[in-house]
């Protein structure tokens, strides 16, 4: 297995703490964590593009690990009360219906791999989580406005418009 490859199994095997230290209401450490296991999927996708190490494999499980993370996150804040429902269900709609246009997709010899705003979508939902989760800092210092809900709000928009391109993109798959 190759590094990329294995920053991804890292991202996936540190949810389960991340998820014991939300639940367990420790914002600022499941904070941290949160960012760290964030910052593989920015690094491991460069030193597979770097090195030319792109794999089936990184493919698939590097969005599905961006989709544990995100997602694990989202649930334990509704369930603290800190993220709204709604946005989350918007959120995991679309993970799912992306999610099995891909498992379609692989079962006809087909891999789609992450698409730029695929990928501008997890960014802000990974800003919009870790400043929420970081008690609005750096921002706190400077003003009162909730800039990780603010952000929340782009990356719901966000994930509604890369649905929305992806299934367009590939509608074909459909047709199979």
């Amino acid at each position: 297995m190759n590094l990329p490859n294995k920053l991804t199994v890292l991202r996936i095997l540190l949810i389960p703490i991340f998820i014991i230290l939300l639940l367990k209401r420790y914002y600022i450490s499941s904070g941290i964590l949160f960012i760290l296991a964030s910052a593989t999927d920015a690094l491991d996708g460069h030193i597979a593009r770097k090195h030319n190490l792109i794999t089936n494999f990184g493919k698939i499980m590097d969005p599905l690990a961006d989709k544990l993370l995100v997602t694990s996150a989202m649930i334990c804040l509704v369930e603290l009360g800190e993220v709204a429902g709604w946005m989350v269900i918007i959120i995991l709609a679309r993970e799912f219906v992306i999610t099995g246009l891909r498992a379609v997709a692989a079962g006809e010899g087909v891999i789609i791999a992450a698409g730029k705003s695929g990928k501008i979508k997890t960014v802000f939902q990974m800003l919009a989580i870790s400043i929420i989760l970081l008690r609005n800092w750096p921002f706190s210092m400077v003003t009162d406005l909730p800039i990780g809900d603010y952000l929340l709000w782009i990356a719901v928009a966000a994930t509604v418009y890369s649905g929305v391109e992806y299934i367009v993109q590939n509608k074909h798959i459909f047709k199979m």
